[in-house]
């Protein structure tokens, strides 16, 4: 019984001394390279870019006081559409008191000069009714008579509008009112009642009451990297995707491209914009993030095949075509346009040719995992047997 155990263990051995040395032999063979057959065949190629930016309206405009005051009243809010002409709010004014005490003055010195000429004219009209004086004297009292009273209700007027911003003969246009210029739709009312406002004037912008702008008609506003802004002109297509609206994209045409550069971030960019087809079904609100893709160029069913098909000797393109016999021949092609995947090929091949592709590389970290479970198994097989021994 002892033999024949003693004559299992060995031929246990040598069985796992032959399994190694196959092993080993069969490792150290060199193994078939094989490659990916790809083949030429005829699709659309373009080369595009993202250009990112924001919706905005064509036309925004800040609706300013005329007058400087306090706000005393808001009629509108934002998202509410108004009119032209229509009334957005109401000041209560603040008089200058330089202004005020000169408007003041001017009243009370129209006042005497009218209280003058009325004088006058009463000495002259009782002379003429005598008979004492000429035609033309008195014809000159009455003419400075009604330009006195012109004077007095004038300088009445500018101290009205001066002390509360509106006069008597022009109630309907008031000053105090803060009018919407154009017919749109209220972005933004960054003012409450009891702010303070000034006008526009040439230190100051003037307070801005309101943002009123047309949504019907926007644009795309972007940036372009120089290195692509060559390929661009006016006109060209772009398809739009919002970030606020998934799955739905619309069209656009380029219709500005700015002539000067904008460095941001070390690189320099070129503003441009673009017409928005606006979809009614959609709401498209003002500062909507977006990109804008546009095809820079596009070459449509020609002839192409992967990009890693290719190979490079002294920077001329080569593909390694299949022959009839399976054998793969380098040849030289000429090529076109390319996406970043496919490549056009003007010359070297023609439409159905197969080229090899990239080579195949197999999983060897399986093949080892096997190997070394069965040599594991083999051990475990000795130790037993030497353990009954």
């Amino acid at each position: 019984m002892k033999k024949v155990i003693k004559y299992i263990v060995v031929a246990l051995i040598v069985v796992a001394f032959l399994g190694t040395f196959v092993f080993l032999y069969k490792n150290s063979q060199p193994k078939e390279i094989r490659y990916q057959e790809l083949t030429a065949q005829k699709q659309d190629i373009s080369r595009s870019t993202v250009l990112t930016g924001k919706i905005v309206p064509r036309n925004e405009v800040n609706i300013k006081p005329q007058i400087n005051g306090i706000i005393a009243e808001i009629y509108k809010e934002a998202g509410q559409m108004v009119q032209q002409g229509e009334v957005i709010a109401r000041l209560t004014v603040i008089p200058d008191m330089n202004s005020l005490s000169a408007a003041q003055s001017r009243v009370r010195l129209s006042e005497i000069n009218l209280k003058q000429a009325q004088t006058n004219f009463d000495r002259e009209k009782a002379l003429f009714e005598k008979n004492l004086i000429s035609a033309e004297e008195y014809e000159k009292t009455e003419q400075q008579l009604n330009q006195a009273k012109e004077e007095y209700a004038a300088s009445q007027e500018s101290l009205e509008v001066i002390r509360d911003g509106v006069s008597s003969k022009n109630a309907t246009s008031s000053s105090t009112l803060i009018r919407s210029t154009i017919t749109g739709l209220i972005l933004d009312i960054p003012v409450k009642v009891g702010n303070s406002v000034i006008q526009a004037n040439t230190l100051n912008d003037g307070t801005t009451v309101a943002t009123i702008a047309n949504m019907n008609d926007l644009i795309f506003e972007g940036q372009v990297d120089e290195t692509e802004v060559g390929s661009l002109h006016e006109g060209m297509p772009l398809t739009i995707t919002i970030g606020a609206l998934r799955d739905y994209t619309f069209d656009a045409k380029l219709e500005y491209i700015s002539p000067k550069a904008v460095e941001s971030n070390g690189a320099n960019q070129f503003k441009v914009k673009a017409a928005v087809k606006v979809d009614s079904e959609h709401t498209i609100r003002s500062g909507y993030s977006a990109n804008a893709q546009i095809d820079l160029e596009r070459a449509s069913d020609v002839l192409s095949v992967p990009e890693s098909a290719l190979e490079f000797v002294k920077n001329e393109p080569y593909v390694y075509k299949k022959a009839e016999d399976g054998t793969y021949a380098m040849t030289k092609v000429t090529t076109g346009l390319s996406d970043g995947v496919n490549i056009e090929i003007k010359e070297g091949l023609s439409e159905g040719d197969t080229v090899r592709g990239p080579r195949i590389i197999e999983d060897e970290t399986a093949q080892t995992e096997t190997a070394q479970a069965e040599t594991t198994e083999t051990t475990e097989q000795e130790e037993t047997t030497e353990t009954e021994e």
